[in-house]
C-alpha cells in the first residue's frame, strides 16, 4: 500500500518531466529575435514601417532568413549562396544575383544585409572601415548603437534619405 502511494506520488513529477522539452539548440551563427524597421518619408514615397519576428543564420557568404507575423505567419523566407539569393513569399518566388538585390526586394530599400548580419551579432562587418564609438560604431553610412546590447537591444540608424531606423530585440544575446 505504502509503495502504490509514493508510485501515485511520484507520478505527476514523472509526467511533467516527460513533457518538458529540452532547451532548443541554437546554432552559433543563429540569432533570432523581433526586428522592426522604419524607413522614412522621402520625395514621393511616403514613410512606411515594417515589424516582425526573424530567425537569421548564417553569414554574408550563405545563409537563410525567415520573417514571421506576430500571428506566426511566414511573411518571407531568404536562401542565399555565392551568386544567388532566393525569396519566397506568398506572391511567389523571386531569384536575385546578390544578397543586396535581394535585401531591397525583400524589404524595399536597399540595406547592407551582409553588415546587418553581423551587427546582430555585436561587431562590424570586415568587409568595410568601421568608426568606434563610445557606444557602438559606424560603418558604411550606419550609426549602430549597442548601448543595450547587453539586454538584447540593437538600433541601427541611417541618416542619409530617406532614414531608415532598424530596431532589433535579439531573444537571446548571440
Amino acid at each position: 500500500m505504502i509503495r502504490r502511494r509514493r508510485l501515485a506520488a511520484a507520478l505527476p513529477a514523472v509526467l511533467l518531466a516527460a513533457c518538458a522539452q529540452p532547451p532548443r539548440a541554437v546554432a552559433p551563427d543563429m540569432v533570432a529575435g523581433r526586428l522592426a524597421v522604419q524607413v522614412d518619408a522621402f520625395n514621393e514615397a511616403p514613410a512606411r514601417s515594417f515589424s516582425a519576428a526573424f530567425e537569421l543564420q548564417g553569414n554574408a557568404e550563405r545563409g537563410h532568413l525567415q520573417l514571421t507575423s506576430p500571428l506566426g505567419t511566414v511573411l518571407a523566407r531568404a536562401q542565399w549562396m555565392p551568386g544567388q539569393a532566393l525569396l519566397q513569399t506568398s506572391q511567389g518566388e523571386s531569384r536575385d544575383a546578390s544578397l543586396d538585390a535581394l535585401s531591397e526586394r525583400m524589404l524595399g530599400e536597399p540595406m547592407p544585409l551582409a553588415a546587418l548580419i553581423e551587427w546582430l551579432h555585436g561587431r562590424p562587418w570586415p568587409g568595410a572601415p568601421v568608426q568606434r564609438l563610445a557606444d557602438g560604431f559606424e560603418q558604411l553610412g550606419w550609426r549602430i548603437d549597442l548601448s543595450r546590447y547587453g539586454d538584447g537591444v540593437l538600433l541601427a540608424q541611417r541618416s542619409q534619405q530617406p532614414a531608415i531606423g532598424v530596431r532589433a530585440r535579439l531573444d537571446q544575446n548571440p
